[in-house]
């Protein structure tokens, strides 16, 4: 059986101390662990969502260091995986090696959902109503688009206006995808209500809740996003990122579950972000809102371009870099935490 076969036969069920004793020996390197991890992560994200609390809180505490532990529930509702959705599956990770850019990657990901199994649908639907941070979505109509130009007249200091900026500045898609070309409309009222909403407000919380727009930044707010709503996107996202990582990038992937649990985490700790009435914060400065709904800034023990600096440093920092990097690959055996300055670049 090859280590693809091994990943699939994985994806299920999988208990609480088998998930934390594969942290520890991913931490150590074991590649074996790394597609355990992976497996079990594509198991919650294409097929029980109702167990991804339960893996991702026992993930995050193991690789963290502290945080629950909980017993994963059995006989949640599980959509099958066919051999169909597996080669699509694989023709993601496979992507990787013509390089993706975050528009590409967000596609690939999102063109998984026309593989998944039919049951995935009311499944995902399901957990949405299930899930705490999502509650809105079952009583508020579907949100219409942000305009944009509108903001440009907020006061400079301003959520609104720091809105308007990053989009203008970075030439973004206000809502990053269009809606009707991912067919939001075709879904059900509150998986489209989540996933309008998240499309639309994904900067305003990258701006809240302190995510850098940087690769680590976006792989960040999807352990954040997973961590308030619940969001499939997300753990579709995560899955196919890890297993990139497991068979193309063995070597970072100490850096991605580190990043991933960061923003797990700070999802867990975060105020339930659906619940704010953004648009009656546009006048309002960004530090005023963090201090209003008690919104924790976003930190990391990497630098926030740590992705980016290993892609395009001269070799001597790239060099400075890989020895840090190392260091706290090291660290991470022993499982200590990592100062944030021990790793500043």
């Amino acid at each position: 059986m090859n280590r693809r076969e091994k990943l699939q036969q994985l994806a299920c069920y999988t208990d609480a101390k088998t998930i934390r004793d594969a942290v520890v020996a991913a931490k150590r390197g074991s590649g074996e662990a790394r597609v355990q991890l992976s497996a079990t992560m594509a198991w919650v994200a294409y097929s029980c969502p109702d167990a991804c609390p339960a893996v991702c809180d026992n993930i995050s505490s193991a690789w963290l260091g502290s945080g629950p532990t909980p017993e994963v529930p059995r006989n949640q509702a599980e959509a099958p995986m066919p051999d169909s959705f597996w080669k699509a599956f694989w023709a993601v990770v496979d992507g990787h090696d013509e390089g993706y850019d975050a528009i590409e990657i967000t596609v690939a990901v999102a063109s998984l959902g026309e593989a998944l199994h039919e049951d995935m649908g009311p499944i995902s639907e399901q957990h949405a109503l299930n899930h705490p941070g999502a509650a809105a979505a079952q009583i508020r109509d579907i949100p219409g688009y942000t305009d944009i130009e509108a903001l440009a007249k907020c006061p400079t200091n301003s959520l609104g206006y720091a809105l308007y900026r990053l989009v203008l500045d970075n030439g973004y898609d206000p809502e990053v995808l269009s809606r009707d070309e991912i067919q939001l409309n075709e879904l059900p009222h509150v998986l489209h209500y989540l996933n309008a909403r998240i499309l639309q407000m994904h900067e305003v919380w990258h701006l809240a809740a302190g995510y850098r727009t940087t690769s680590s930044g976006e792989i960040a707010i999807s352990g954040f996003q997973l961590a308030q709503f619940g969001h499939n996107y997300s753990s579709m996202f995560l899955a196919a990122v890890m297993a990139i990582s497991t068979f193309k990038e063995p070597a970072g992937f100490g850096i991605l579950m580190q990043i991933i649990n960061e923003g797990w985490r700070h999802g867990r700790e975060a105020p339930a972000m659906m619940d704010i009435e953004w648009e009656a914060e546009w006048n309002t400065p960004l530090e005023d809102i963090r201090q209003k709904y008690n919104i924790p800034h976003f930190q990391s023990v990497f630098p926030t371009d740590v992705l980016e600096q290993v892609d395009d440093a001269p070799f001597w920092r790239k060099a400075i870099l890989m020895l840090k990097l190392l260091r706290f690959s090291l660290r991470l055996r022993q499982n200590p935490p990592v100062p944030q300055s021990q790793l500043a670049i």
